[in-house]
């Protein structure tokens, strides 16, 4: 996160202004008080530890970035898998087909890519650099990631909404405006790009480092996964719509929007998918083995159906996105 001469504390909200570009409280953007705190809290120690490096590296750049309006973090959850404070680790090398840790390892590196992808994430979203197809195939993204955003807006979102895996928040803005927004993800990067999209918004919402299989800890009236479930192994759709029922209250909502498998839905130089397993590289070169399930609207129909879930409703876009909406029973 950049350095702030002037925050609200990422903790506890509480309004503070440092003396000089070296104050640690700054580049964390915690209070003194937390910073106290950082010993008790995985989450303040994380931040102390991504404080300091940041600040080496910048000590010779005596950048300083003005204020910015506060968006409420909370501690609802104790971040699951140890995330908030795990090391990241080696890019992973391509998994083989045949290799039967190759989905549990794929699985592992989830995390360490998208942390890692965070800085270059919305180059998707916007078809930028590498993720440019054309005229007419980026004309299709964007009249069908409109449609899907057309989709998740009409819904009857309402009270308290969790949004699980949110990345760098693409969806978050509009979710925020409905309800009370949670929004969790694996990615202390991620959830920082979240933040300054809220901010940009003037929207409030609780951000917390939380990994998407940790047991729910409350009912909520809604529960939604952008791009989410496609990592989700097929031998374990069950088990995740399972966990998905316990996050939410009688009659309430769950949506996600996915992926469907085009040529033209990934970087130029991705190779397809194979045998629910993508290998994805970064712009510097890094490559990283992940899941990558393209399911169909009438498997997942069918896999909620399953887990007991109503009014059960899959459609897709057309050639890029999947729509799902159902209701907790």
């Amino acid at each position: 996160m950049p350095f702030l001469a002037s925050f609200s504390c990422l903790w506890c909200g509480t309004a503070h202004k440092v003396r000089s570009p070296d104050d640690l409280e700054g580049w964390a953007q915690l209070c003194p008080d937390c910073v106290g705190k950082a010993g008790d809290n995985g989450f303040l120690r994380f931040r102390l530890r991504q404080a300091l490096t940041e600040r080496s590296a910048a000590a010779t750049s005596g950048e300083v970035e003005s204020e910015a309006p506060p968006v409420a973090v909370d501690a609802l959850a104790t971040p699951a898998l140890g995330a908030a404070t795990r090391q990241p680790m080696a890019a992973s090398p391509p998994a083989e087909a045949g290799s039967p840790n190759a989905a549990i390892d794929a699985e592992r590196s989830m995390v360490d890519y998208y942390e890692a992808r965070a800085p270059e994430y919305d180059d998707w979203y916007l078809r930028r650099g590498r993720y440019a197809r054309g005229a007419i195939h980026d004309a299709a993204w964007h009249a069908e990631l409109d449609s899907a955003g057309r989709w998740l807006d009409g819904l009857n979102w309402r009270g308290e909404i969790v949004e699980l895996a949110a990345g760098t928040g693409w969806w978050s803005p509009l979710l925020a405006s409905r309800g009370e927004l949670s929004l969790y993800d694996a990615s202390p990067a991620a959830l920082d790009r979240a933040r300054e999209r809220l901010v940009a918004h003037d929207l409030r919402a609780h951000l917390h480092v939380r990994d998407a299989w940790a047991e729910p800890d409350r009912a909520v009236d809604g529960l939604f996964l952008g791009f989410w479930l496609s990592h989700v192994p097929r031998a374990r759709l069950g088990e995740f719509l399972a966990l998905a029922r316990r996050w939410l209250k009688p009659d309430g909502r769950l949506a996600f929007i996915d992926s469907l498998p085009d040529p033209a839905s990934s970087a130029a130089d991705h190779p397809e998918p194979a045998n629910d397993l993508s290998l994805r590289r970064l712009a510097d070169g890094r490559e990283f083995t992940i899941v990558k399930v393209f399911y169909t609207p009438d498997e997942l129909a069918d896999a909620l159906g399953q887990a007991g879930f109503k009014d059960v409703e899959a459609t897709t876009t057309g050639r890029f996105f999947l729509t799902v909406s159902a209701r907790a029973p």
